[in-house]
């Protein structure tokens, strides 16, 4: 296994120089963030960080993408800040290594927007790096396409590894939901399998059914002037970056083979059920498809249904990964996070808030695991 790089600064003492930090007037200065990438996603959460306060500098590999962020208000800046207390990363997979490294060498925390995160935490071994996936986007493109409200309501995946800081982690997960994003942390390897079944192989079908379609259409002009809503919801993914979508599949090629075949395989069974007329089984079908459908997760719940976990951590990177990973695995969704570190020890106690309904679950779970952990209604 990789070493973790050595830190040269905790993540921690970076956000709170930040966070200090003052005008000649001495008023508390705007928080700043760093923006690597001014595409749909990196101008979405740049003009989003900006309503909530934050100065935010950004660059891009295009300098007219970059001039063209500033114009629309996604950015306050163009360049490079070194004293960001956070930069979000928002390029290729293949191309977020060697972007990260300069601001991790600043001292702040440091997370990416890609859709494989295996790759990356291998190549980042840092403490201060927090891979990060938003589970949002839009078939429009660029600039002209980002939205400050892009995130609100969305799941954001988190994927720390044993390298990983629990304050840089912290941090992330604070900035993360103040923009409406529900976090999810997996680990890299089990977040590029899941996503293979609900994203990657997603488009990969709206793409072959669309080039379907369209290839129809040369033989009979009218079958696109039918597609009504269901059609045009289940194709509008098909409207991406055709470069993303090339690096994504080359990147998480063995976790979306999979996804395919079983997907074949089901397609497969799906038509063998049709050609017999076996109405009953492709009723059951129909019909879990559609229980399945309406027990997709929605957002977060009133403070009335929410609870503290409380557990004690020692400071050392990996114990936050455990406790949110385990909060995955059992399906507790966490809506907010704290560390909260002892004055002079090296140890800490951190605080999650869930669902009430879950929240016992969790830290019998934890106790399972030899943690000191406790629950208290928020209300």
């Amino acid at each position: 296994m990789t070493a973790p790089v050595p830190d040269a600064g905790s993540a921690e003492t970076a956000a709170a120089a930040a966070a200090a930090a003052a005008d000649d007037t001495g008023a508390p200065m705007r928080r700043r963030a760093g923006l690597v990438g001014t595409g749909l996603i990196g101008s979405s959460i740049g003009k989003a960080l900006r309503e909530r306060g934050w100065h935010v500098t950004g660059s891009d590999r295009e300098p007219a993408r970059a001039t063209a962020a500033l114009d629309a208000g996604a950015i306050d800046a163009i360049g490079h800040d070194p004293a960001a207390e956070i930069t979000f990363v928002a390029v290729p997979v293949g191309a977020v290594a060697d972007s990260a490294r300069p601001a991790l060498a600043d001292g702040g925390v440091v997370t990416d927007v890609g859709s494989v995160k295996s790759p990356v935490a291998a190549a980042l071994p840092h403490s201060r790096f927090v891979g990060g996936h938003p589970m949002a986007g839009s078939e429009a493109q660029g600039v002209a396409g980002s939205r400050s409200d892009m995130f609100e309501g969305a799941t954001w995946v988190l994927t720390p590894t044993e390298a990983t800081d629990p304050a840089a982690q912290a941090l992330v997960h604070s900035v993360v939901r103040s923009l409406g994003a529900e976090v999810v942390t997996l680990s890299p390897e089990d977040h590029d399998r899941l996503v293979a079944t609900v994203s990657h192989v997603p488009h990969l079908t709206a793409v072959t059914l669309m080039g379907l379609a369209s290839q129809r259409a040369e033989h009979d002009a009218a079958l696109l002037r039918l597609a009504a809503g269901g059609f045009r919801d289940m194709t509008r993914i098909a409207a991406g970056d055709a470069d993303i979508w090339i690096d994504i599949c080359d990147d998480n090629r063995a976790a979306i083979l999979d996804v395919l075949d079983d997907l074949i395989a089901r397609l497969g069974a799906m038509r063998d059920v049709v050609d017999r007329g076996d109405g009953p089984s492709l009723g059951e079908q129909l019909l879990a498809a559609q229980e399945a459908r309406r027990n997709l997760p929605t957002g977060a719940p009133p403070a009335e249904e929410l609870s503290e976990v409380r557990v004690a951590i020692p400071d050392q990177p990996g114990e936050l990964a455990l406790v949110t990973t385990l909060a995955t695995e059992l399906g507790v969704n966490v809506y907010d996070i704290e560390v909260v570190h002892a004055a002079g020890e090296r140890r800490g106690m951190l605080v999650l808030v869930v669902s009430t309904s879950r929240a016992e679950a969790l830290v019998d779970a934890l106790r399972g695991r030899g943690r000191v952990a406790s629950t208290q209604e928020l209300t």
